[in-house]
């Protein structure tokens, strides 16, 4: 059972290497998946909304790393 774990644990570290931002980008998809429909903002401009969000996810999580160090 313990090889299990191990094993999975290193299956989740190979395709995540921080799981907050992988949080934050799963929960921005499902925001935007419902919310920029509902706002009607399908075309391009949802595309762009969704990229600003991504970023600000991304920007926020360089600078909390950067903290770190």
């Amino acid at each position: 059972m313990t090889a299990l774990v191990t094993a999975l644990g290193s299956l989740w570290g190979l395709f995540v290497e921080d799981a907050s931002l992988t949080l934050g980008i799963l929960v921005w998809f499902a925001i935007a998946a419902f919310a920029l429909p509902a706002l009607g903002l399908r075309d391009a401009r949802g595309g762009a909304v969704l990229f600003l969000l991504l970023a600000l996810v991304l920007l926020e999580n360089v600078r909390r790393s950067a903290e770190r160090q």
